[in-house]
């Protein structure tokens, strides 16, 4: 078997929402892939468990919360730390899906869900996330990327990014000058059956256009289909 294999009980998974029950169910899978899971019932204690666990790999946030809902708790994470963050939610409205996108969250399940689904998504996030493949260093232009350590310079000043613009990067690098429309974007960037709104692809090239400064002109918009990554 080639490439790096996982131990998941190295890897502690953050599971925050105000219904016991959900927790439970949320960790009982989990724990069965291997996980060490760490339970918070609101946002307060969501990052008091954040801070005092330093290595935690990945969090799963309830939106609606009391004292302090998902929304802040992720903004506050993202002042700190790029953490992959899964969030649930039981609405389904687009705006709300945009928002989370916006502030950097890597993934967005409505309730109800299936828990298998959601231990599927999370293997898959942590996957990408500890490549390590050191050789897997890019050039493109001004850009250089480093897999591995999940960096991007421009010229040679460190860019941040969040871990969707990342994949989005590597995605539009690896397939420069092929035009792509926002079907296969999603399809290959998210990594799943997307359902919703094709606007979350133009969120997300808005903000890296913005973060990547003059090499964000690399990235084309096709009237009418997608996006070609052309330098």
């Amino acid at each position: 078997m080639k490439g790096p294999v996982l131990i998941m009980n190295d890897l502690k998974i953050l599971v925050v929402d105000d219904e016991s029950r959900m927790r439970k169910l949320v960790n009982d899978f989990l724990s069965k892939k291997g996980y060490t899971v760490i339970e918070a019932s609101n946002g307060e204690e969501a990052l008091e468990q954040f801070y005092t666990n330093k290595d935690i790999a990945l969090v799963i946030l309830d939106v609606m919360m009391p004292k302090m809902d998902g929304w802040e708790v992720c903004r506050e994470l993202r002042k700190e730390s790029r953490v992959p963050i899964v969030m649930l939610t039981a609405k389904s409205e687009e705006s709300d899906e945009l928002l989370g996108f916006e502030l950097g969250v890597d993934e967005y399940i409505s309730k109800p869900f299936s828990p298998k689904i959601l231990v599927a998504r999370v293997d898959s996030i942590l996957r990408r996330a500890n490549k390590l493949d050191t050789s897997e260093i890019v050039d493109a232009g001004m850009i250089q990327l480093n897999k591995a350590a999940h960096q991007v310079t421009v010229n040679g000043e460190n860019i941040e990014l969040s871990f969707k613009e990342f994949e989005l990067l590597v995605y539009f690098i690896e397939n420069k000058n092929i035009a792509l429309s926002r079907e296969k974007i999603l399809n290959n960037v998210w990594n799943y059956d997307y359902f919703g709104d094709a606007r979350t692809i133009d969120t997300h090239v808005k903000k890296l256009r913005s973060k990547l400064g003059v090499a964000g002109e690399y990235i084309k918009t096709i009237w009418g289909m997608g996006y070609k990554f052309e330098i």
